[in-house]
């Protein structure tokens, strides 16, 4: 008789985003020719800079010649990649990395969750609450966590809370905790932190052997200097942290898929006796056994991203979405919505009107100003009463988006 992971049935209803589609398409159905404007998934819609498309097509030909065609990559990406990566992106803010600390792939989300798989099941982990629901749910289906309880809450994971009363900042959990995910800028509330606040996750990390996810799909959002686009710009974190990033949104690559993982050398974590392993040597061996490496033509245009047409372009495309991100905050605020982020992120986080749940007003928006959102209560049951909104979209569906937003009110 063949059995299941029976963890699986532990998980909610149905994956966020899923959901939502599934209500637009019924509501699609029965209002046909109404326009539909989304702002719920964080989803590219500027078209690939010409950069990137020149390299793209550079490497198809390469591929269609028998003296540079290409077949299995290094599972762990190919150097030309790796080395952009590390002068670009780390160097200019002092960070030093070896190319054996830097992991090629094909996509942060399948990083972020598949990283778990290094670590033992006995670990506790804390998120914070609104959180990406893939932290959670990939520790759910390895059997990780227990049940989830009447607020969503899973037992044996441990919830930070970030709301406005505490600017959307997780405080230190008082409770000893192993792996401790976090994501700045932080999707889906927009917040930033600063040095100062990350430094303290790395000393309390380095205090208690805990390990730090850190997601930073959207340092590129950044606009204030003084926000850190690392967590490596923090003394002593390259013992305690994992960082990832992602040329989705940087780069339109999220039809494209390529984003890479940082592992240092120095990061250890330690089997049931108190023996140390190094986390970089275990993360090469689950890539080498279930990864093939990232596309040679992914990668061929992700690396044009690093060339200074290719910065210059896609810096472009960066503020047009922050641009968009300016409008939905401005707009919100004059119609007296409570809204946050969107200045350091691409996503604006608002509190939704007259006590609505997070689903009764992503059911009015939809219904009545035929627009798009993310329930908050989707991220977490302190996301409840908020509601996210993203800036990738298109200017035009913005503007339109937020004139239609004063017949919610």
């Amino acid at each position: 008789m063949a059995t299941i992971n029976e963890n699986f049935l532990k998980l909610k209803a149905g994956y966020l985003f899923p959901e939502i589609s599934r209500r637009v398409r019924a509501f699609s159905a029965e209002n046909t020719g109404k326009k539909i404007i989304s702002l719920g998934i964080g989803d590219a819609t500027q078209p690939l800079v010409p950069a990137i498309v020149e390299a793209m097509k550079k490497a198809v030909a390469d591929m269609a010649d028998k003296v540079t065609f290409r077949g299995y990559g290094p599972e762990q990406g190919y150097d030309f990649l790796i080395e952009a990566v590390i002068k670009n992106d780390f160097n200019p803010s002092g960070i030093d990395l070896n190319r054996s600390e830097v992991f090629i792939s094909d996509g942060a989300k399948c990083d972020t969750g598949n990283i778990q798989e290094i670590f033992g099941l006995n670990n506790i982990i804390a998120v914070t609450d609104p959180v990406y629901p893939v932290y959670v749910d990939t520790n759910v289906m390895a059997g990780r966590t227990g049940q989830a309880d009447k607020n969503g809450h899973y037992g044996k994971i441990v919830y930070m809370p970030c709301t406005a009363e505490n600017n959307f900042t997780p405080d230190i959990p008082a409770q000893k905790v192993d792996i401790i995910y976090l994501c700045f800028p932080n999707n889906p509330t927009g917040g930033v932190v600063t040095k100062e606040v990350l430094k303290k996750w790395v000393d309390f990390a380095r205090s208690n052997k805990a390990v730090i996810l850190f997601d930073a799909a959207y340092e590129a959002f950044i606009t204030d200097p003084a926000i850190p686009h690392s967590i490596y710009e923090i003394d002593g974190a390259k013992e305690v942290a994992i960082e990832f990033r992602s040329f989705s949104k940087t780069a339109g690559f999220t039809g494209v898929r390529c984003a890479f993982t940082v592992v240092p050398e120095q990061l250890q974590a330690w089997t049931q006796d108190g023996g140390a392993v190094k986390v970089n040597s275990l993360w090469n061996r689950r890539q080498c056994t279930k990864f093939n490496g990232a596309s040679y033509i992914s990668q061929a245009g992700a690396a044009a991203v690093y060339t200074a047409e290719g910065k210059k372009q896609c810096r472009q495309i960066i503020d047009i979405y922050m641009a968009n991100a300016a409008v939905i905050r401005e707009s919100l605020t004059k119609l007296g919505y409570d809204v946050y982020g969107g200045v350091n992120a691409p996503y604006v986080w608002m509190k939704t009107p007259a006590g609505l749940s997070s689903w009764d007003f992503f059911d009015r928006l939809l219904q009545k100003a035929n627009v798009v959102g993310t329930p908050g209560s989707g991220f977490g049951p302190a996301g409840e009463g908020y509601f996210r909104l993203t800036a990738f979209a298109k200017p035009d569906d913005v503007k339109e988006a937020m004139q239609r937003f004063a017949a919610v009110r």
